[in-house]
């Protein structure tokens, strides 16, 4: 909002920018060791504070993990969930699966794992009576925000999913309530690219737009 009270403008420009934004995300694997400015997290949790929630629950919880104990339980706990997944492939794909780099817990220098908490009095229940799973798509818009905050700041983000939500969830000692939505890796990219990953190295192609839309 302005200094008037009306609307601000996003211009061609502004758009075009945001468009490249939203293109050089990416899913970042390979970080640089470099450690973030200090305060850079909590910079970034603000701006993810202002996503969308459902009753206004703002239901996410950042947790910055940092103890190197703490950090090894998430390490194996990856490490056996990695080798469980491989073993779903066959063939090629299992070999292509055994090349793909999955995780950044030996560089980044953030880790952060974002819980919901289902427990959360807040918004009185508004908007989720026949969908409770939105506390958790709530949390997913500020993981979104998170990572396009951070990309702006040059910094880069690797969602971290071949885990098991139990064992973080143990390991980090939260309440009983908060359910795993994602563990992160937070740091500067160690390479830049508009491709995704996964396309690059042939996993899997973009998807046309024409079968993501549905008319009724």
């Amino acid at each position: 909002m302005t200094v008037d009270g009306t609307a601000p403008e996003f211009n061609a420009a502004f758009r075009t920018q945001f468009e490249q934004l939203l293109r050089w995300r990416r899913d970042v694997r390979t970080f640089r060791s470099d450690p973030l400015p200090e305060g850079s997290i909590e910079q970034l949790v603000e701006i993810a504070s202002l996503a969308p929630s459902v009753g206004y629950s703002q239901p996410w919880r950042f947790v910055t993990v940092s103890d190197p104990e703490r950090r090894k339980v998430i390490r194996t706990a990856f490490e056996d969930a990695n080798r469980d997944a491989l073993e779903g492939y066959d063939g090629e794909r299992k070999q292509l699966y055994a090349r793909l780099k999955l995780a950044g817990l030996d560089q980044a220098p953030e880790q952060l794992a974002v819980f919901t908490d289902h427990g959360t009095p807040r918004g009185l229940g508004l908007g989720r009576q026949t969908m409770p799973e939105m506390l958790d798509y709530s949390t997913v818009n500020a993981i979104h925000t998170f990572w396009l905050a951070a990309r702006a700041e040059g910094i880069g983000a690797g969602w971290l999913s071949i885990l098991d939500p139990a064992r973080v969830t143990k390991a980090l000692n939260v309440p009983e309530n908060w359910s795993l939505t994602a563990y992160l890796c937070v740091g500067y990219p160690a390479e830049e690219s508009e491709r995704p990953k996964l396309e690059q190295v042939g996993w899997e192609e973009k998807a046309a737009e024409s079968k993501t839309i549905l008319r009724r």
